[in-house]
């Protein structure tokens, strides 16, 4: 979410099933204080848990500009996903009026899980099987902004970890991007940094009443 508006992921048929896009988006507009909701079809390639959770996919890096996961490889599944969020989100503006400046964000990879790692799991009837192969849901853009720093994932993949370095560095230039190295060991399990971090943003000035 961004100041005035969200990126939701919430019309998946297991979720909210009795409720109209229109009244999703009327709910979010009354719980987070926004203006203008922006819907994307697709999370990011093999996040089947959650069904495609946003903050794999991309994220408002300040008013007007997102990042988002990103793939050059035309025979990645990810890139047909990565195409039709880029073509939404360069055909809308912001609740201000403003087109929005897109940032990609290549993932790694890809990445598969292997047999040790698959037996090193302990399976959930909640969750979907974790198999030696499975294509890892690993996105850079699952990063958690702190207070002057950005700690984000690394997954091994030396060339595209160095790149998310580069360009977390580029757009967050008075933050410390700060890596997070065996954050394979997280998406193991699904999601990552910003998934398994609660945080809590600072209340605007005179929003919020103690006592």
């Amino acid at each position: 979410m961004e100041r005035g508006h969200a990126l939701p992921l919430l019309l998946n048929k297991n979720r909210n099933p009795n409720m109209t896009k229109e009244q999703i988006e009327d709910q979010l507009k009354a719980y987070l204080g926004v203006q203008k909701v922006i819907w994307l079809p697709y999370g990011l390639y093999g996040d089947d848990d959650t069904n495609g959770h946003i903050d794999n996919m991309c994220c408002f890096a300040r008013p007007g500009v997102v990042l988002l996961s990103w793939t050059d490889d035309e025979k990645d599944p990810q890139f047909i996903r990565s195409m039709e969020a880029e073509s939404i989100l360069s055909n809308t503006s912001d609740a201000n009026g403003r087109r929005l400046e897109i940032i990609k964000l290549h993932v790694p990879g890809p990445l598969y899980m292997t047999d040790e790692e698959a037996a090193g799991v302990v399976q959930d009837c909640n969750a979907k099987p974790r198999l030696p192969g499975t294509r890892l849901a690993a996105s850079y853009v699952n990063f958690y902004i702190s207070t002057g720093g950005i700690i984000t994932p690394q997954f091994g993949d030396q060339k595209w970890d160095d790149e998310a370095v580069r360009v977390l560095s580029q757009v967050f230039p008075n933050h410390e991007v700060v890596r997070i190295e065996g954050a394979r060991e997280i998406v193991l399990a699904g999601g990552n940094i910003h998934c398994i971090t609660q945080q809590q943003p600072a209340a605007l000035p005179g929003t919020v009443k103690l006592g």
